[in-house]
């Protein structure tokens, strides 16, 4: 089932160039120094006016995506419905293109998503300030889905700076069969460093200045992600697919947050066309697709 009027927004995907985690915080959380990129990798959230509220899903991986309030999307429509004391009676539906359950911020995107497009719907007027403020109620990674680019998320990752990027960056995501629950990632993060000092998470001045030059090769020497031991520990696997993809000429692999998406930097397009199909190959992942960021934020294409 689709919308076919109403109020449609993009949103893209992200990567983490650099997840630095540090240790828990009483609340449960952990301080990050997250470098997000965004991806073209899109899902699209249209809103329309219903009789009650719904939500409905289509794309790869739909079937893993809840449909009730559990869906950030939903979470996102009353949210926004609650502060300006209106009824939440709007159909909710998802294009899914991001990667479910796959370290992409695919959950996110449509939060963000929802958030926009029903500001748009019901006229709210709300400034970016104000939006950012709810995306971080909804989640660590909404806020940056609103806005897209690059930035450095501190915090729980809510925090924003944005950053300069200067120039294209080509990329390669491997797909795995089945997700990764981040809580479980952090709980086996928590594990794996338990008895040690973990340090406080910082962005590398190397990784920010190769992104601000747009220096591919400094950018791949400066990626990493703290969560990648603890994603390698859940799921094995994910090392064959890490090692077909640097293998096929990758210049370099990471695990995209939490996982289990892995994350390939290639020099051009054309590498990027000849790491995909090797992976795809390889039988050590479901899918791979080739991407280009920095990405757009989230952005109305239909409606409002």
């Amino acid at each position: 089932m689709s919308v076919s009027r109403g109020v449609t927004v993009r949103v893209p995907a992200k990567v983490n160039v650099r997840l630095a985690v540090g240790a828990a915080r009483p609340d449960g959380y952990h301080d990050l120094a997250n470098v997000f990129l965004a991806v073209g990798l899109y899902d699209e959230v249209t809103v329309a006016e219903a009789a009650a509220p719904a939500v409905t899903c289509e794309g790869p991986g739909a079937d893993q995506v809840p449909l009730d309030r559990t869906n950030l999307a939903v979470r996102a429509a009353e949210l926004l419905a609650a502060r300006h004391g209106i009824t939440p009676n709007v159909h909710l539906h998802i294009r899914k293109d991001i990667p479910v359950a796959g370290g992409m911020a695919g959950g996110s995107a449509d939060g963000a998503g929802a958030l926009l497009a029903c500001d748009a719907l019901w006229g709210c007027g709300s400034s970016r300030e104000e939006l950012l403020s709810l995306c971080a109620e909804l989640g660590s990674d909404v806020p940056f889905s609103l806005v897209g680019g690059a930035a450095l998320g501190t915090g729980r990752g809510e925090l924003l700076t944005p950053l300069e990027v200067g120039g294209a960056f080509h990329w390669v995501f491997a797909m795995a069969d089945g997700g990764l629950s981040t809580p479980a990632v952090y709980a086996e993060f928590d594990r794996l460093n338990r008895g040690t000092e973990v340090p406080p998470p910082a962005a590398s001045p190397a990784l920010l200045e190769a992104l601000r030059t747009g220096d591919t090769a400094g950018l791949a020497d400066a990626l990493g992600n703290d969560l990648q031991p603890a994603a390698l520990s859940l799921r094995p696997s994910l090392a064959a697919t890490l090692a077909a993809g640097t293998e096929a000429g990758a210049l370099a692999g990471l695990v995209s947050g939490s996982g289990p998406t892995m994350a390939f930097l290639v020099k051009d397009a054309e590498a990027a066309e000849s790491v995909a199909a090797a992976l795809r190959a390889s039988g050590t992942c479901r899918e791979a697709r080739p991407a280009l960021a920095p990405a757009p934020g989230a952005g109305v294409l239909a409606g409002g």
